[in-house]
């Protein structure tokens, strides 16, 4: 009752200001105090940034910065555009800028058929390895941009973050008329694995950012990106298992698991790699929306379904390899760490037996070492940045 009433007599405008840098805080639920929340998540940052074990880079001069991915020894605009959305979250302006300015000079297409867009994959001198994007790093980039701006302000050429955001958001969405090549989202609103594909990615999914473009994007897209969160809700709906919560890696836009195994390194049509980020991303679009609609059901129902799967598995199966409808195959999974980081994010939206189990596991587990430390530690500190409540909307 303290805060209705210290809310009473705001405006709208400012209640929501307000509800958007409020987020809920597990880590306080499992017994936690925010002293040692604080120092876990910037022990967290510092770890993947600059400890015995980190994955950032710099050039000589510091004007630029990478995180480098360290099982393929490359840089991504995967790696990129989270980077940067752990230092938007974090006040880590310096980072930031040397991330932006890294995939602004290393990373742009200034020609070709993908100009507007980013190399997805380039060498850590700067070379690129790839003339083509992948939709989830411009996403991230344009979300990234829009916070920035928000938190920051803006300033000059690739420093104006909101020009930036707008100028990327209308390329993704008009690049066949702008350039003459093929869109980031179908015409329904649905993101593509990549532009010229006919298919898409589960884990690439992020409604509650679209929100968010419908916000702050040029006057003439805000109808297209209000389709696109509304697509893309009514996609997970489709792509996740009603019983277990899982998704396959890659799919048609009916949900079904996309099942080339010859192209693209072999299955992506099973609980993988990828699909780890599925139900984090839903934990978080479960915090970031209004708690009354069809789609908070779903997420709840999933993240309570998937974390039941995990939990009632044999122990020597928890980390393995699935088909969607739970059947356990050969094999291990490449990102154990991640997967426990993400189905502890699930506890966002979760209110079944595991889902403190599950923080509590995710809290009690240290960042990955080794070569497979990159994608793992980037998971990681999403879902520690969102356990925290400090993964907000600025």
């Amino acid at each position: 009752m303290l805060v209705n009433v210290r809310l009473c007599g705001l405006t709208s405008a400012r209640l929501c200001g307000l509800w958007r840098l409020y987020m809920r805080n597990v880590f306080l639920e499992i017994g936690k105090s925010q002293a040692e929340i604080d120092a876990r998540v910037e022990e967290t940052f510092n770890e993947i940034f600059y400890g015995a074990n980190n994955f950032y880079g710099t050039t000589a001069d510091g004007t630029m910065g990478f995180l480098i991915d360290t099982g393929n020894n490359d840089t991504r605009t995967e790696g990129i555009s989270y980077g940067m959305m752990m230092c938007v979250q974090l006040d880590k302006k310096k980072e930031f800028d040397q991330l932006w300015n890294w995939a602004m000079t290393k990373m742009y297409l200034d020609e070709g058929e993908n100009k507007g867009y980013f190399a997805w994959s380039v060498a850590t001198d700067g070379n690129k390895n790839a003339f083509g994007p992948a939709p989830d790093g411009e996403e991230f980039f344009a979300m990234s941009l829009i916070f920035a701006s928000h938190r920051w302000g803006d300033g000059e050429g690739i420093y104006d973050y909101s020009h930036q955001a707008k100028e990327l958001l209308r390329t993704c969405i008009h690049h066949e008329e702008l350039y003459g090549g093929h869109n980031m989202w179908t015409d329904d609103g649905l993101i593509k694995f990549v532009p010229g594909l006919d298919f898409t990615d589960p884990s690439y999914h992020l409604p509650h950012f679209y929100d968010l473009f419908a916000e702050n994007c040029y006057e003439e897209d805000r109808l297209f990106w209000k389709t696109a969160a509304k697509a893309s809700r009514e996609y997970l709906k489709k792509a996740c298992h009603p019983v277990t919560g899982l998704s396959a890696e890659y799919s048609y836009y009916d949900g079904k698991p996309y099942p080339d195994h010859e192209h693209f390194g072999g299955r992506h049509d099973w609980f993988y790699s990828d699909a780890y980020r599925t139900i984090a991303n839903i934990g978080l679009a479960y915090e970031w929306e209004s708690k009354d609609s069809d789609f908070d059901r779903f997420c709840r129902e999933t993240a309570n379904n998937l974390q039941r799967f995990f939990f009632t598995l044999p122990s020597d199966k928890n980390r393995g390899i699935y088909e969607i409808d739970g059947t356990i195959l050969e094999g291990t999974a490449l990102h154990p760490i991640g997967l426990t980081a993400t189905i502890a994010q699930a506890s966002l939206a979760a209110d079944g037996e595991y889902a403190l189990a599950a923080v509590e596991e995710f809290w009690n587990t240290p960042l990955r070492t080794g070569e497979r430390r990159y994608y793992d530690n980037c998971l990681y500190m999403f879902a520690m940045l969102a356990l925290s409540g400090k993964y907000k909307k600025y």
